[in-house]
């Protein structure tokens, strides 16, 4: 009886549609102002084949935390945002709705103590399995970034293994999924990573084919190329690579989602006049209107300032490269648009990936305010994974 649930999630994970497309969303967007304010009804039900709430947190002592309690819980009038998360399966039953616990600025500290102690690991379990029943979640996505570095020990390596194999065995008892948003720097990999271990227990991995480059460097590049730039040196940093690395390593091209970020990251210029590749660049974009982040722009901030004052901002591409790229006065911007998605998405389909993912759907032009549509990335790489 014990294979009878992981048999159902797997029919669950995979027989959605060809493609799976996972969409984090960002639940702190919500506090974003004006047209840039993104919350659980803003979403379209129909586009993504698994919706990923990010983040819940994790305690020194192994509970899951709840990290904006009045936002993501009812209670003392709260809003109920997990609730009304997994609710959107009413609109679409074939939906999946997961909880993504981790993220960035969780850090690795708490996940390296839990994960290192059998009994820690036990409470971390079995409160994230009280939590996602208690709410309707269909699973648990680890973003943990990343074990044994920022504070971690060795040991991370074997007890992320460990840990995610414990979560599988009760996760898929409770016919739910597991899936991990995992790096695509080859450095980080060797380092944190057994991948066959990791590949035997996750049902989707969430590759985060983005942040090649970004404002920690003192140039202008692309974040989130295809392929490496002719003068690179460093040939690792592009998605071709990563993937291929993942799958050479050991995880099934089956079980990966390519990750494809909805937001671009942005310099100032430190002369106007250069913006090819490399280009001197020491501080980051000034923030948008609604995101209002420094280096980083939402791709309807883009595409927005593009249409309405289409002479102030150039467009072009690299050579050799898939992307564009976009500047106006000192502002320059690595970004994705219709064009790169859709080679993306059939990237992905050649070598037989599982589909794609995105960071984040609040990011897209939810408003359709760009375009003919809403969310006209992510439907465009579902069109065309689906040919």
């Amino acid at each position: 009886m014990k294979f009878l649930p992981v048999i159902t999630v797997l029919a669950l994970t995979l027989s959605l549609a060809e493609s799976l497309m996972l969409c984090y969303m960002a639940s702190w967007a919500v506090y974003r102002n004006t047209d840039g304010r993104f919350d659980v009804e803003d979403i379209d039900p129909n586009v993504c084949t698994h919706l990923i709430y990010a983040f819940a947190g994790i305690a020194v002592t192994g509970e899951i935390q709840v990290l904006d309690p009045f936002h993501d819980l009812c209670a003392d009038d709260g809003d109920c945002a997990y609730d009304r998360f997994t609710a959107l399966k009413q609109q679409n039953p074939s939906l999946l709705t997961l909880l993504s616990v981790g993220g960035w600025n969780e850090g690795s500290e708490k996940f390296s103590t839990v994960a290192g102690d059998p009994a820690l690991r036990k409470t971390f379990v079995d409160t994230s399995i009280a939590l996602l029943k208690e709410h309707g979640f269909d699973g648990l996505d680890i973003d943990w970034e990343y074990p044994t570095q920022r504070g971690g020990v060795p040991e991370d390596k074997e007890n992320f293994v460990t840990m995610l194999s414990e979560f599988r065995d009760a996760l898929h008892a409770n016919n739910m999924i597991l899936t991990a948003a995992l790096t695509s720097a080859k450095d980080t990999i060797d380092i944190s990573y057994d991948i066959p271990g990791i590949a035997e227990h996750l049902d989707i991995a969430n590759i985060m084919t983005y942040d090649f480059y970004g404002t920690w460097n003192n140039y202008v590049h692309h974040a989130s190329g295809l392929y490496a730039y002719s003068g690179d040196d460093n040939i690792f940093q592009n998605t071709d690579f990563a993937i291929h690395y993942w799958i050479e390593g050991g995880m099934p091209s089956t079980k990966i989602a390519m990750g494809v970020p909805l937001y671009a990251t942005c310099w100032t210029l430190d002369v106007p006049t250069q913006t090819d590749y490399y280009s001197p660049a020491s501080n980051p974009g000034q923030p948008g209107p609604w995101t209002e982040s420094e280096g980083t722009l939402a791709y309807y901030e883009v595409c927005y300032g593009q249409n309405t004052e289409p002479g102030r901002w150039v467009i072009k591409t690299a050579d050799g490269m898939k992307e564009p790229y976009t500047y106006r006065d000192s502002l320059w911007c690595s970004y994705e648009n219709h064009t790169s998605v859709g080679i993306k998405a059939d990237y992905a389909k050649s070598l037989n990936l599982a589909g794609n993912m995105v960071w984040t759907i609040d990011s897209d032009d939810f408003r359709g305010k760009c375009n003919d549509r809403t969310f006209e990335l992510i439907r465009t790489m579902v069109e065309v994974f689906g040919k």
